[in-house]
């Protein structure tokens, strides 16, 4: 290239215009309309939700001492300074839930993987499907006398203790935690399910492509790949677990831990107990315990357990720091008072 040859240069870009966000005031009335409409229901539900929590967090936070931890409850003292404390629920609640989300997990990771990546014959997918959406609809309390129904049989004695004269009382931490383990299952079915739906095609291809059998993708790459949304349903199962009174009310039915005989542990687990949802139920204002003070600081505690798992779902679901920093832009571009700009839309 000589001096007196002009230097090649690269040709100029064209900037990118972006389109302006639409405004709200050019939609018609009704739109309008039904758009401020969702966004003040959904600040009254936040709204509701914080004032549930500011609630139970003044009732108990005042009610709560560290002796309710370390002392077992006491049915039927009617003065609320000598009920004793809730460890025996405590212990009950992480009893029940580990058994329950211990049968629900596997069997709930199976099926899923089974519909999404098998699923054949077509009938029995359908069959399965239907199942889980039945199930997840039945209310506790059916599935509670079913329970109470079934381990009542004499050949599932070995679950529960016995009367004197040799029948099957059907009550255990065993016979609630399998109940239970049906309550989380919808939960853990369906978050492995859409984790699975949504790999990529090309991942399945890259693995059949190395010779490796579905099994073997299954077990080595999909299920690696799908952690945070198994462990997303379990969280939410062990949630359900958590919250429900009605399986504990009928299989369990006793505010402390009575063993059935045997080694310790198996006692315990064939024995009867409770857990907190229960402590609550009986110490509550219209309960028979006559201890409200006690019952708010339950309640305290187990909002706190639910709300920590809610926030671990949250965590596992928005696994990188940039997936929560595009959630919130959402959340700012989408603030009505931000120029009345519509949900979600582009800058």
């Amino acid at each position: 290239m000589t001096a007196a040859e002009p230097a090649l240069q690269p040709p100029p870009v064209a900037a990118i215009v972006r389109p302006r966000r639409e405004s709200t005031s050019s939609w018609p009335l009704v739109d309008r309309l039904a758009y401020w409409l969702c966004w003040a229901v959904g600040i009254g539900l936040c709204v509701v939700a914080v004032g549930i929590v500011l609630f139970m967090f003044i009732k108990g936070i005042s009610a709560l001492r560290p002796n309710l931890f370390v002392e077992s409850p006491s049915q039927g003292v009617l003065q609320e300074k000598h009920s004793g404390g809730f460890l025996d629920p405590l212990i009950g609640t992480f009893i029940v839930t580990a058994i329950g989300i211990a049968i629900a997990l596997p069997v709930g990771v199976g099926i899923a993987v089974w519909l999404v990546e098998y699923g054949r014959p077509r009938w029995l997918m359908r069959t399965v499907e239907s199942a889980i959406e039945m199930i997840a609809g039945i209310p506790s309390i059916v599935l509670a006398l079913f329970g109470l129904l079934l381990f009542a049989r004499s050949f599932f004695g070995l679950l529960s203790g016995s009367t004197s004269a040799g029948e099957v009382l059907g009550q255990s931490f065993f016979n609630a935690g399998i109940v239970m383990s049906v309550l989380a299952l919808p939960l853990i079915v369906v978050a492995t399910r859409e984790a699975l739906l949504q790999l990529p095609a090309r991942t399945r291809e890259a693995s059949f492509a190395l010779g490796k059998t579905r099994a073997t993708t299954v077990r080595r790459v999909l299920l690696p790949s799908i952690r945070p949304g198994v462990a997303s349903g379990a969280v939410l199962g062990m949630g359900r677990i958590i919250g429900d009174t009605a399986i504990i009310l009928i299989l369990l039915g006793t505010l402390k831990l009575e063993g059935a005989g045997g080694a310790p542990l198996l006692s315990t687990l064939r024995g009867t107990g409770s857990t907190l949802t229960y402590y609550i139920y009986y110490y509550a204002p219209t309960g028979d315990g006559n201890s409200p003070k006690k019952a708010y600081a339950a309640g305290f505690v187990l909002l706190m357990i639910v709300l920590g798992l809610n926030a671990l779902v949250t965590r596992l679901t928005l696994r990188g720091s940039g997936e929560r920093a595009a959630v919130r832009g959402i959340f700012v571009r989408a603030w009505p008072w931000s120029g009345g700009r519509p949900w979600g839309g582009g800058r």
